[in-house]
């Protein structure tokens, strides 16, 4: 099984870079190929270009070598992973961007018109998000309506062809202890693992 797993936090020690290092750990130890990008390190550039912009016509081929070895990649995957804190009720731009970039029409769905339904181009079955927050879960849900949930649930994922959806949040980060934190590392590392089954 190879599966992706990527990053989307700036500051190098974060609790989402430990939630990433045992999730790629997690995925290596049980026999998995993992393909792991930490994409604030790697400077991963987010930003679309006009000739980007497509939503019916296959995407051109990409003229950055990062977004194109990236579209390569996800195309043989399995199952993917996101990591990334609740920033605003979206992704990290850099996740964005990367969504916007690589997910692109003709790399992870095709659209016959503009009103048409996608079909989901991955062969990614699966996949797992996992989200911190410093936004309790109650005010989350009745100040906001979870909007992350809707993001990957109903917009992103099953528009590529990804129908088993898990997402879980860890909150509230800031204030946590350090027992509560290594508890939340053990989950990540269960919900990894459920990956494969």
């Amino acid at each position: 099984m190879r599966t992706g797993v990527y990053l989307a936090h700036p500051r190098p020690g974060s609790f989402n870079h430990a939630l990433f290092e045992a999730v790629v750990e997690e995925l290596r130890g049980r026999g998995c190929e993992v393909v792991a990008h930490d994409l604030c390190a790697e400077g991963f550039a987010p930003s679309l270009s006009a000739e980007e912009t497509e939503t019916v016509r296959w995407a051109a081929r990409a003229h950055d070598a990062q977004v194109a070895l990236h579209r390569a990649e996800v195309g043989t995957l399995d199952a993917l992973v996101f990591v990334h804190p609740n920033w605003w009720g979206m992704p990290p731009a850099v996740l964005a961007g990367w969504v916007q970039r690589v997910l692109a029409p003709g790399v992870a769905y095709k659209l016959g018109t503009a009103d048409g339904e996608p079909a989901g181009l991955l062969k990614a079955g699966r996949a797992l998000v996992l989200n911190t927050s410093d936004t309790p879960a109650e005010r989350e849900e009745s100040e906001f309506g979870d909007p992350l949930h809707r993001i990957w649930s109903a917009c992103v994922l099953p528009y590529v062809g990804v129908a088993d959806v898990r997402r879980v949040v860890f909150r509230t980060v800031t204030d946590s202890a350090d027992e509560e934190r290594a508890a939340w590392l053990t989950e990540a590392r269960r919900e990894a693992a459920a990956l494969l089954a």
